[in-house]
């Protein structure tokens, strides 16, 4: 499980008093990988049933909570999450202008401590495309939403110097990894990443971040409704494809286990219904579309860094024990690794405009090549309906 500091029942009591709650018992949680986190039975609780979530934020200081839990209140009623309770005993940080009258954060040993209320729901173990185009319409809500918190810059929390981890990590592996990490930050550098649009982000929506009425009726029926939406402590201002990219990269693909090989099947009707979830509350602009591939493998890089940095912390904090929790680096990146290949494959493929009236003509039969298909489209479209023409697409060593 992954619990790093380790608190006493008294201590429980003594925190959870200050924000108003009765403790009883602390349950740890297992997920995760960088908080310590513990359901809260109060006395009210009957039946071992828990009515809080305990979290102690391990990396994050204080005022990044702070924020965290502004972003909460003003997502609360619009989306299911579940906002920090506010202390009742007058003591914590400073007031500032983002909190208010109110605080929401315990100092303990220069850390953050929040209690927030247990929503109902369970992980998903696999995703289903209704699942992803709810959780696609959920993402662009929260992307809408939190646009009204201004600046941006003042509420999301710097983003990780990730440039700095993948020149540490870069160092110990092997040619083609290195290799492969390089060609795909090389490329997202191309981007015209200046014309994205971007605000506050999630960053870190997997499936273990989100919880559904997962009943086996609602399963069998196809309605399964998301209940909860968690971990904010990476809310920052990002371009919103990112945010995009990290969703479709957990809730499009079936990790197998260990007995599995740990295979990545990336489903793309998913990514499909996800986009069309999205684009019922947000439309993505064309930059934004022809960005997302490279954004997919830039993500999968991203969290490919994250597993690496979290085993580098492990080891240099001399973290050890079966309570430590690492998930696997080289899922995200075989996920990379999927994904870059299919933007070379798009880097290599041209789509042939054929003039099928023409076709035995082998000079006349060619009216234009486009780099993707949509430019086809729309030149087909513009042409006289008095003939007919057909799409093909080819490589370029095809084509030579």
């Amino acid at each position: 499980m992954s619990v790093y500091t380790q608190l006493t029942n008294d201590q429980f009591a003594a925190f959870c008093q200050r924000f108003g709650v009765s403790f009883a018992r602390a349950i740890p949680i297992t997920q995760g990988i960088k908080n310590s986190n513990w359901f809260i039975q109060t006395t009210d609780d009957v039946d071992g049933a828990h009515s809080y979530v305990f979290t102690l934020f391990e990396e994050r200081p204080p005022e990044d909570i702070e924020k965290m839990a502004v972003i909460l209140n003003q997502l609360d009623g619009k989306l299911p999450v579940a906002a920090p309770l506010a202390l009742i005993d007058g003591e914590g940080l400073d007031r500032d202008k983002n909190s208010g009258d109110k605080r929401y954060v315990i100092h303990y040993d220069n850390k953050a401590i929040t209690l927030v209320p247990c929503l109902a729901g369970s992980h998903p173990q696999q995703t289903t495309q209704a699942m992803c185009h709810e959780i696609g319409a959920a993402l662009a809500m929260l992307h809408e939403t939190l646009q009204v918190l201004q600046p941006a810059e003042e509420y999301g929390v710097p983003l990780y110097p990730w440039s700095e981890v993948r020149d540490r990590e870069m160092q110990f592996m092997p040619g083609d990894e290195a290799k492969l990490m390089s060609d795909i930050w090389q490329s997202y550098s191309e981007l015209p990443l200046a014309t994205l649009p971007k605000g506050l982000c999630h960053l870190d929506m997997f499936a273990d971040n989100t919880l559904w009425n997962l009943s086996l009726n609602n399963i069998q029926k196809g309605e399964e409704r998301l209940t909860g939406l968690l971990d904010f402590t990476e809310v920052s201002v990002e371009h919103y494809v990112m945010d995009i990219a990290i969703t479709i990269n957990d809730f499009c693909t079936t990790w197998g286990d260990a007995e599995q090989g740990e295979s990545v099947n990336f489903d793309r009707s998913k990514m499909v219904a996800f986009l069309q979830g999205y684009e019922s509350k947000r439309q993505l602009g064309e930059d934004e579309k022809r960005a997302l591939p490279v954004m997919l493998a830039k993500a999968a890089v991203i969290f490919w860094l994250l597993r690496l940095n979290v085993i580098h912390y492990n080891r240099t904090e001399g973290r050890t024990g079966d309570n430590i929790m690492v998930k696997n680096p080289d899922l995200m990146k075989r996920l990379a690794a999927y994904h870059w290949a299919h933007v070379e494959k798009a880097q290599t493929t041209v789509f042939v405009l054929l003039n099928s009236d023409l076709i035995s003509h082998k000079d006349t039969q060619i009216v234009g090549i486009f780099s993707n298909i949509t430019q086809a489209e729309q030149a087909r479209d513009r042409l006289s309906n008095s003939s007919h023409f057909d799409i093909k697409e080819y490589m370029l060593d095809q084509l030579a």
